[in-house]
């Protein structure tokens, strides 16, 4: 597979390709806050425990609601939730089909939060083997920027959005989308704000803000819409 220049020098940027291609899950912990959580009437996460697979939409989220014994599980295109047992208490096939409009411009349950966090957090922090993903159709509009076309198969925001990166250290500066389940005008720029490293000396994405994109492409100060902070970050 044939990559832009910037998708190779973003891909050594967080660990290289070899690290990426050979890793099978992540660990990480993460919380978040905003408006975006507080629309939908929904508890904000204070270190909530996420493992994903790096090469399959597959994605758990523990507590995914206020309960701290339930975990939300994204599997493919489905979501499911598991009590502290492993048991299945709830799940939807083809979840992105329940976001119509009605209630769920009010509120989520904890399945609609379920899909949402952990495929928007799955496409986030598997970045790097994103860019090696043959179905993805990766574009480089100028130096630093990606556009990419997403399938059907992957579950993610919106099948068109924009990277940017740094020109010179290959970091992730700003990643630009829609978030059609919320609503088609949901236009949003999630911008990375700081870098950290773990005990391995891998690099990753620690603190991300995102707000509405403006009229001219450019992220707009406010309103939060969610702020995440990343407390680690592990491949296995």
């Amino acid at each position: 597979m044939s990559l832009t220049e910037t998708a190779e020098k973003a891909i050594a940027a967080y660990g290289g390709r070899t690290l990426w291609e050979n890793a099978k899950t992540l660990e990480t912990e993460i919380s978040a806050y905003g408006l975006a959580f507080t629309l939908k009437r929904r508890p904000f996460f204070h270190h909530a425990r996420m493992v994903l697979d790096v090469h399959r939409p597959f994605s758990t989220l523990t507590p995914i609601g206020r309960s701290p014994a339930i975990t939300g599980i994204l599997e493919g295109l489905d979501v499911r939730l598991e009590n502290e047992e492993g048991k299945v208490i709830a799940e939807r096939r083809n979840a992105r089909d329940y976001f119509k409009i009605g209630r769920r411009l009010f509120y989520w349950d904890d399945l609609d939060m379920a899909y949402f966090a952990n495929y928007a957090s799955w496409n986030y922090f598997t970045l790097p083997a994103l860019l090696m993903r043959e179905e993805i159709t990766w574009k480089e509009l100028e130096p630093g920027w990606l556009e990419a076309r997403f399938p059907d198969a992957i579950p993610t925001h919106s099948r068109v959005q924009r990277f940017r990166f740094d020109p010179e250290t290959g970091r992730l500066i700003q990643h630009d989308y829609t978030a059609d389940i919320i609503s088609p005008l949901a236009a949003a720029s999630n911008v990375v704000l700081q870098h950290a490293q773990n005990s391995t000396g891998l690099v990753y994405p620690s603190v991300r803000r995102v707000t509405p994109k403006g009229p001219k492409g450019k992220p707009l100060g406010g309103p939060v819409l969610i702020h995440l902070d990343i407390h680690d970050f592990r491949l296995m």
